[in-house]
């Protein structure tokens, strides 16, 4: 039986999720989407055969013809939305981060905790781009022995005008958090934040973040989301025997007039549209199957905490200690 997903949040994120479901994955299909702008939903309902079209995220939720729920509305209305997700016992994959706040996130974790069941994905998607699974497998194999350096850049050719410069870390840089501690194996026990001259601005960008791990690795973070020239995400780990690269994604080169260079994705959703589609199908298979795959609510919480302490770090200019609590025994 066809899984039916509706998708709250019909902006750029939740409508390329809409037509994702709607024409690349399979056992499932898209039931229903919903957006305070009326308009909007109705175009990309219409744009994937015509589904339904709800006002609010709490009329979804309740759709009967709703099995399953995408948030991708605004980081503000996360917590709310999936905790009416895991009232109504349907399963949720939420646009990261999980919750505007860790105490939110924490609240989303202690209502799954109650439920003892894991109905909750985060889109940390990057765990599911061939190149960092490549990257992790080929690192747990013991290729390039201990981890001893983590290297990430993410540039954005530009950032909407309400992006501000905690959102910097909370919405740009979660996405490296995340990929630490995926790719490490190991928590992040403090964070420090660098914003080399940008100390009068009224959104600091330019950020160095510096996350001391439980394994005694070394991560640095150089996020830069309005850097004009494109897309850019790379990736090095270093070990005590060698390193190992997530490149740029460009397949091809071009070579004229004595020059070599290629181009950068305009944003995100070419980069990893790979990414996206294997996450959606991962998350349709663990909701039949109940073996989850992806970020776990746990997840999304550990990332708030650290995003947390990386934007008191940047306004204090001191590196902030990162104190998780025991991972509750759903998460293990």
């Amino acid at each position: 039986m066809s899984i039916g997903i509706g998708v709250i949040g019909a902006g750029v994120m939740g409508g390329d999720h809409a037509r994702t479901i709607a024409t690349a994955v399979g056992g499932a299909h898209l039931a229903a989407i919903a957006d305070a702008d009326q308009a909007r939903a109705a175009a990309v309902a219409s744009a994937c055969g015509g589904v339904a079209v709800h006002g609010d995220g709490a009329t979804l939720i309740a759709d009967p013809a709703v099995d399953a729920v995408l948030v991708a509305s605004p980081d503000a209305t996360h917590a709310e939305l999936v905790l009416a997700c895991l009232a109504a016992g349907k399963p949720v994959l939420c646009e990261k981060p999980l919750a505007a706040t860790a105490a939110e996130a924490e609240a989303i974790l202690q209502a799954e905790t109650q439920g003892g069941r894991r109905r909750v994905q985060v889109g940390f998607m990057r765990r599911f781009d061939p190149a960092y699974a490549a990257m992790r497998a080929r690192f747990a194999a013991g290729e390039i022995g201990a981890a001893v350096l983590l290297h990430c850049l993410h540039h954005n050719a530009s950032a909407p005008p309400w992006f501000d410069s905690a959102m910097v870390i909370s919405n740009a840089a979660v996405h490296e958090i995340d990929v630490a501690r995926w790719l490490l194996g190991q928590e992040v026990t403090s964070v420090s934040v660098f914003a080399p001259g940008d100390g009068g601005a009224a959104m600091r960008d330019r950020l160095l973040l510096v996350l001391r791990m439980s394994g005694g690795a070394v991560v640095d973070v150089g996020v830069f989301v309005n850097a004009g020239y494109g897309y850019d995400v790379r990736a090095e780990l270093v070990g005590e025997r060698g390193t190992l690269t997530r490149a740029p994604a460009d397949p091809v080169v071009l070579r004229a007039g004595g020059r070599q260079g290629g181009d950068f994705a305009p944003d995100w959703r070419a980069h990893f549209a790979a990414a996206y589609q294997l996450q959606l199908q991962a998350w349709v298979r663990a909701i039949r199957t109940g073996e989850q795959t992806g970020a776990s609510a746990w997840d999304g919480y550990a990332a708030n905490l650290v995003a947390a302490a990386g934007i008191r770090a940047l306004h204090a200019n001191r590196p902030e200690p990162v104190t998780l609590p025991p991972r509750p025994a759903l998460y293990r």
